[in-house]
Order: structure tokens, then C-alpha cells, then sequence
């Protein structure tokens, strides 16, 4: 079964500094029959303005996972690190027992536009972490590359929980496929550009969950981009 979320029915919010969709329930929104999808608890698409961004703030007991779309993001934690997170970059931070970190614009001139994913581990308790991976965008040209699951596998980011997201930039007509094993389910973000999924027609910013499909077929129209989560 494939299950539509226009990205227009998304949370919406804009605070001047913030303009933020929320898939998920989220701070300020809530939506009962949207509040997780198994694993997957938030998902956020954030455009932060130069130089403003969220400030200093705690977390527990969450796999925290960033993907930055344009412009560049400034990260800063309990744990001393501090980096700065581009297109092509995974960022993944367990929150674990209990972490604090701030994120903010590290441009002074441009806008910083992103994703923010929030997974349930698998466990709690878990020591506070933080890993940062950089992907070739060849990687990325009409496949989807693996870039987080729960071994850290092809170079992906670790996930403490039974979670794969994989990545895929396509070119104008090309398409990907994607098995989906038995009692998976899965999970696709649109990004950029517009696609259709198994037949179903997607726009940038739509989310589709899938329950029960054995595989997919990802066909660009335009030139596009999207996220694939293989969900347990």
C-alpha cells in the first residue's frame, strides 16, 4: 500500500528567521494520525536565514540524523564537537543519555536549507555520539546510495537502530529500484524536482510510506532528488 503525504498537508511554520515543514508532529504541531511512521519520529525540512539558528538545547534517547540541501550549517556539542555540515554530508548525532548542541547558519550572507530526522534507537541509554560522513555526488548520479544504517555499512553513517536511508540525485528520465524486504516497510522523501513512484506522481517536499510493496521504481521527470528510508 502507498500512502501519500502531500507536502503542502505538512506542518508549516514560519517564524522569519525559521520557515520549517514538519511530516511529523513536531513542537507547535500535532496531528494525531501523523505523529511516526515505525521508526522514523521526525522529519523536518528547515530553511534558517544567515547567521541566526537554534540556540543551545538538550536531547535524550533519539538517533538525530541531518542532510544538508544547500548553503552550510554550523554544529556545536556537550561533547566539544564542532563542525560544519555541507551538501553531501551526513551528520548523526545519539543523543543517547543525554546531549546538548546548537546548530546555526554558518553563513553570514546566505540562507542554509536541510532536513532534520529524528529515529527512536533501538535501546536507551545509550553514550552520546556524534559522526560526520561525506559522500562523492558521483555516488549519488541515478542510484541510491546507502548514507545511514545500523552497521555502518559502504561508508554510511552508524544508526542504533534497524533503519537504512539511502540517497539518490537522479537526471532528467532516469530511474532507481528498490527492493523492499518482507515485514519492511519503507519510506520516500522528495527533495527536488518531481518523480513518480510506482505510478504515484510526487512534487518536491511530498513524503510516501509504503507498507506491504515488495519493491519500487523511482522515475524522474526533471532533473531530482529524494531520501529512501527502509524502515523495520
Amino acid at each position: 500500500m502507498i500512502t501519500l503525504r502531500p507536502a503542502g498537508s505538512r506542518g508549516h511554520f514560519d517564524f522569519g528567521w525559521l520557515d520549517t515543514h514538519h511530516t511529523f508532529s513536531f513542537g507547535e504541531y500535532f496531528d494525531p494520525d501523523q505523529e511516526q511512521f515505525h521508526a522514523l519520529r521526525v522529519l523536518n525540512e528547515d530553511r534558517v536565514q544567515p547567521g541566526k539558528g537554534f540556540g543551545t538545547h538538550g536531547h535524550r534517547d533519539m538517533e538525530i540524523l541531518t542532510w544538508v540541501l544547500s548553503g552550510a550549517l554550523e554544529h556545536r556539542d556537550s561533547l566539544g564537537t564542532h563542525g560544519i555540515i555541507r551538501p553531501l554530508e551526513a551528520q548523526v548525532m545519539s543523543a543517547g543519555t543525554g546531549i546538548r548542541h546548537s546548530e546555526f547558519n554558518a553563513s553570514a550572507t546566505e540562507p542554509v536549507h536541510f532536513l532534520q530526522i529524528w529515529i527512536l534507537p533501538g535501546q536507551q541509554g545509550l553514550a552520546p555520539r556524534y559522526d560526520q560522513v561525506t559522500f562523492a555526488e558521483a555516488d549519488l548520479r541515478n542510484r541510491l546510495r546507502l548514507i545511514a544504517s545500523p552497521d555502518g555499512a559502504e561508508g554510511s553513517v552508524k544508526l542504533f537502530q534497524d533503519v537504512k536511508v539511502f540517497a539518490a540525485r537522479l537526471d532528467a528520465g532516469q530511474a532507481v529500484q528498490a527492493v523492499i524486504p518482507s515485514g519492511r516497510a519503507g519510506f520516500l522523501q522528495m527533495i527536488a524536482g518531481s518523480a513518480s513512484l510506482n505510478g504515484t506522481s510526487l512534487q518536491a517536499g511530498d513524503g510516501v510510506r509504503m507498507e506491504g510493496e515488495p519493491s519500487i521504481t523511482v522515475a524522474a521527470g526533471p532533473p531530482s532528488e529524494c531520501l529512501f528510508f527502509e524502515l523495520a
